[in-house]
């Protein structure tokens, strides 16, 4: 009876483990799938965004930043709308992070041991370096750091609960001597105008942030990096398995449909082309120049529906806005026009500064209806303005070629890469319009690009 007892005792004992085992994995996987269930049975994809360059920002037209794309992407993946909550530092956005209702927290975050230890990382989209950045100034009084050993007695301030911060600490504890302030007022953007303005030496900012911010401050230079390459990704709130497994196999891809590049080359690809006397003399020239054709810009800017910002910076581009210029082919004038462009377009002087402007916007405006239609977006503009630059011939040629390597024709992150193949007799002779300099083409779009940055950025433009 006993033993009967003891066995009918084991059996429930087993049962009810069993069944609490299914009904913990039930239970499990329930709030593994509620976050990304949630998001979609909402309708609403709540993320904080760091309100930054390379981040989030509302530009002339609207929302703009790499990270912002790439969320606004990924939200019309999950058929949801993307709701965003702005910080204007990183521990303001770590902060927010905390948040029971944010599901993603973006603010070019860098994946490091000690933030592992705490945040739920999703997949990895970028990868930068951190760099110490310092006043120009630095270089003639020979203060100018070359590596951590010169930082020593030098005034460095950098953000708090960052990256930045982690580095200092983890050199102190090496024996570095460094006399750092850690800031949580200060955005990344606004320590680097600090560096500008020689309030402090030195700051620490990631690669990308310092690319798409050197051209708007003139006195920052570039020390040496003090980092390894780190990747950068999304924080996720907790008990998000399912949205993390989600991110992934969409980033996946994103990657592979050739998305990713396409973003990265709009955001990143124009800040290698960059010139440190030719932009000092451009914001000089924004200030000294621009203001006697900024009217003309802006009404050829509303009769054709095309951006103030890019007018100005094709007209810089040609001529550094000299309405007398004239080059060794004959072109003419603030937009550079030929004789046959001025006679399409009813130019009758080409350096009278209102016809040249006007009539180099109704030329840009036909390349931009006459690109082929499947290309759209920002691409269009960017065909638009090669076609400026080479001929529109020579961009069909280019679409043709790249058709024939297999590459996307209607793509401006493909084209980029065949338009300097029509320099080579082997690929030109076989096409309609022959030699071109398409290398030329490409490097003339990332400069009107670098100008249009600096143009948006500038007060007034």
């Amino acid at each position: 009876m006993k033993k009967a007892t003891f066995i009918l005792l084991a059996l429930s004992l087993f049962t009810f483990g069993w069944i609490s085992h299914i009904l913990y994995d039930d239970i499990k996987e329930f709030f593994r799938e509620k976050t990304l269930n949630k998001i979609k049975k909402g309708g609403v994809l709540n993320v904080v965004l760091l309100n930054s360059a390379s981040t989030y920002y509302i530009g002339s037209d609207g929302p703009k930043g790499f990270e912002y794309d790439l969320l606004d992407a990924y939200a019309k993946h999950l058929g949801v709308k993307l709701n965003i909550t702005t910080a204007n530092t990183i521990k303001e956005a770590i902060e927010l992070s905390k948040n029971p209702d944010i599901h993603i927290t973006s603010a070019a975050l860098s994946k490091t041991k000690e933030r592992e230890k705490t945040f739920n990382f999703g997949p990895s989209y970028f990868e930068a370096q951190e760099q110490v950045i310092c006043n120009r100034k630095m270089l003639s009084d020979g203060r100018f750091p070359t590596n951590v050993d010169d930082l020593s007695g030098l005034k460095i301030v950098v953000g708090e609960d960052t990256s930045h911060s982690e580095t200092i600490e983890q050199l102190k504890a090496e024996g570095v001597d460094i006399n750092a302030t850690y800031a949580s007022e200060y955005s990344t953007e606004e320590l680097i105008a600090q560096v500008d303005s020689n309030e402090i030496d030195c700051t620490i900012v990631d690669s990308n942030i310092y690319a798409l911010n050197q051209r708007y401050f003139q006195n920052i230079a570039l020390a040496f990096d003090i980092s390894s390459r780190a990747q950068q990704a999304w924080v996720l709130t907790p008990d998000s398995q399912m949205l993390k497994e989600d991110m992934y196999s969409w980033l996946n891809s994103f990657n592979q449909s050739g998305e990713m590049a396409r973003l990265k080359d709009h955001y990143y690809s124009y800040v290698l082309f960059f010139d440190y006397y030719d932009t000092v003399m451009f914001n000089k020239r924004i200030d000294t120049v621009l203001p006697q054709y900024k009217k003309y810009f802006k009404e050829a800017s509303l009769k054709y529906d095309i951006p103030f910002s890019v007018l100005a910076a094709l007209s810089y581009q040609e001529s550094h806005w000299s309405s007398n210029a004239i080059s060794n082919t004959g072109v003419k004038g603030l937009m550079m026009l030929t004789q046959s462009t001025a006679d399409h377009h009813g130019v009758k002087n080409r350096v009278d500064p209102k016809q040249s402007i006007f009539g180099g916007a109704k030329h840009l405006d036909l390349m931009i209806k006459s690109v082929p239609s499947e290309v759209v977006g920002e691409d269009r503009l960017k065909f638009a303005l090669a076609a400026y630059n080479i001929g529109l011939g020579h961009i069909f040629d280019a679409q043709k070629l790249a058709q024939q390597i297999g590459l996307n024709q209607n793509s401006w992150t493909d084209l980029k890469t065949v338009l300097p193949l029509l320099s080579q007799k082997k690929h030109y002779k076989t096409l309609k319009h022959g030699y071109a300099r398409g290398g030329e083409a490409v490097r003339y779009v990332d400069a009107i690009y670098d100008y249009m940055s600096i143009l948006q950025k500038s007060e007034g433009v």
